[in-house]
C-alpha cells in the first residue's frame, strides 16, 4: 500500500503524518509532495527520512495506491487528473469537490459505504464543522428523522491554519504587553473578540461556511433535513465547538438521546451538570472523538432536543477523518 500526501508541510499534512503513525496505518511506502517553496524539506516518520518532492504534472502517482490531499482547493482542482489518471484514489480535503455528483463526501460514522462509489477517484472530506455535527446526528437520525437543525458554531484559530494560530498566540501577547495588536489572518483582532463571520457572505446572507453547513449536511446524510448555521471566529487556539439543536419527527427523551450517543462509535457522552462536566476545547484538542455535552430538551418544542459538542478540527474535522476513509477503503478490498 503506497500512500501519498499532498500539502505535507500544512498544518493537516503534519497532522496526517501523525495520525498515520499513531494508528498504525498499513503502508508499505510514503511519499511526499509540496509546493516549490517545501520541496526538498524532509519529514520523520516511523524512524525514517522522507524527503517533499516538488508537485508537478507528471508521472509520480502513478505506483500510489491513496493519496491524502490538503493543500486548498485551488491545488485540488488542478492536480485531480495527474493525482488519479494511474488509478490511485484521492482522498481530497478541500471544497473543490465537495458537491460533485460524481464525488462521495464521506464521514465514516455516517455514510462509509458512499466511499466505494467513486466514478472519478476522488473522495471528498467534508467541512470540519460538517464532519463534527453529522457525526452526533447520526445517532439521534436512528431514533427519528431529523427535521431541521439550528446550530452556532465557535470555531477556532487553527481551522483557519497554522499561520492563525500563530497570529492569535502573537496577538495575546501584543495585548497583555499593552502592545499595539498586529491583525493579517483576519479581518479583525481574535484576541478577547469574536469574530461573527468565517468565509465570505453570500447573496442570501449566509457565510460560505454557513451554507457548507446546509448543503453538506443533506448529501452526507442523504436526507432532506434543513440546518441554519451562524459561524463564528473565537479566540480558542484548537478545537471547534456548536451548540446544536435538533427537531426531530417524533418526540425522543434526552435518556434515549444520551443512551444512543454512549452507543454510537466516535462519540463520547461530557454531561455532569452538577459536576460542571461538559466538553470544552481547552481539554480535548488532540483527540479523536466528537464530545457532546450539555444534553437537555428544548423548553419551546417537545420535539426539540439541544447538546454542546467540542471536537478538535485537525483531527477528526480534517485529518483523522481522511485515514478513516483510507482505512475503510483498505478493510472493504480484504
Amino acid at each position: 500500500m503506497k500512500i501519498a500526501i499532498v500539502g505535507v508541510s500544512g498544518a493537516v499534512g503534519q497532522e496526517l503524518l501523525k495520525v498515520l503513525d499513531q494508528r498504525n496505518f498499513p503502508l508499505t511506502d510514503l511519499v511526499l509532495f509540496g509546493s516549490k517553496r517545501s520541496a526538498g524539506q524532509t519529514y520523520a516518520f516511523k524512524g525514517k527520512e522522507y524527503k517533499v518532492n516538488e508537485l508537478q504534472h507528471n508521472d509520480d502517482f502513478k505506483d500510489v495506491d491513496i493519496a491524502l490531499v490538503s493543500a486548498g482547493g485551488g491545488t485540488s482542482l488542478d492536480y485531480a487528473e495527474t493525482i488519479t489518471k494511474h488509478g490511485a484514489i484521492m482522498i481530497d480535503n478541500s471544497s473543490a469537490f465537495r458537491m460533485d455528483d460524481q464525488v462521495p463526501l464521506v464521514v465514516p460514522e455516517v455514510n462509509a459505504e458512499d466511499a466505494l462509489n467513486t466514478p472519478k477517484n476522488i473522495i471528498a472530506n467534508p467541512n470540519c464543522t460538517t464532519i463534527q455535527m453529522v457525526v452526533s446526528l447520526k445517532p439521534i437520525e436512528k431514533l427519528s428523522h431529523i427535521k431541521r437543525v439550528h446550530v452556532s458554531s465557535y470555531q477556532s484559530a487553527s481551522g483557519a491554519g497554522a499561520s492563525a494560530m500563530a497570529e492569535l498566540e502573537q496577538q495575546i501577547k501584543e495585548v497583555a504587553e499593552g502592545k499595539s495588536v498586529n491583525v493579517e489572518k483576519f479581518a479583525y483582532q481574535l484576541a478577547l473578540n469574536l469574530i461573527p463571520q468565517i468565509d465570505v457572505f453570500t447573496e442570501n446572507g449566509y457565510t460560505k461556511e454557513e451554507m457548507k453547513m446546509y448543503n453538506e449536511t443533506q448529501k452526507i446524510m442523504h436526507s432532506d433535513i434543513e440546518v441554519s448555521a451562524t459561524c463564528v471566529r473565537v479566540p480558542v487556539m484548537r478545537a471547534h465547538s456548536e451548540s446544536i439543536w435538533v427537531e426531530t419527527e417524533k418526540e425522543l427523551t434526552v435518556e434515549e438521546v444520551r443512551e444512543a450517543f454512549q452507543n454510537f462509535e466516535g462519540i463520547i457522552v461530557q454531561d455532569n451538570p452538577e459536576e460542571k462536566q461538559y466538553p470544552m476545547p481547552l481539554f480535548l484538542s488532540g483527540r479523536d472523538e466528537v464530545f457532546v455535552g450539555r444534553i437537555r430538551k428544548d423548553l419551546s418544542n417537545p420535539k426539540g432536543i439541544a447538546f454542546w459538542s467540542v471536537s478538535d478540527q485537525i483531527r477528526k474535522g480534517a485529518a483523522l477523518n481522511a485515514v478513516q476513509i483510507a482505512e475503510y477503503l483498505i478493510k472493504d478490498k480484504k
